[in-house]
């Protein structure tokens, strides 16, 4: 590895340092899906986005709601101190494809239909109300 490319790689590892975040791999779910919770808590105060995930009707949200309880711990126990409430703000989420598993089911006069079984990665990062108001002014 060159000298420029390592030194960036470890100016990205102490930046991650101080971040909080929580990954969750190979759901299965299909992205679609777990986009439309994760679309509904982005940007959202954590203790608030907990609410709308337990009282959400989709299956994808107690999967959610698990990992921002994650997510939140990881902050804790980087931070040394317990999360008050309107403290924490979720400032990203994303959902990324996992390998499909692609199946063979049955069809009529000798063929076979291909099923495409879906996965997803997500990924939350957890900051400070304080540190957004800083970074934007």
């Amino acid at each position: 590895m060159g000298v420029r490319k390592r030194l960036s790689a470890e100016k990205r590892k102490e930046e991650q340092k101080s971040v909080a975040f929580a990954k969750l791999t190979n759901v299965p779910t299909s992205p679609r899906k777990m986009r439309l919770v994760a679309d509904m808590v982005r940007g959202k105060e954590v203790f608030r986005a907990l609410g709308i995930l337990k009282f959400s009707n989709k299956e994808a949200a107690a999967r959610m709601e698990k990992l921002l309880r994650s997510a939140v711990a990881n902050w804790e126990e980087k931070n040394e101190r317990k999360a008050e409430s309107g403290e924490l703000y979720i400032s990203t989420v994303f959902v990324n494809c996992a390998p499909m598993l692609k199946r063979l089911r049955t069809a009529p006069q000798g063929r076979g239909y291909r099923i495409r079984k879906r996965a997803n990665h997500v990924t939350i990062i957890v900051d400070t109300i304080d540190n957004a108001k800083t970074r934007e002014a």
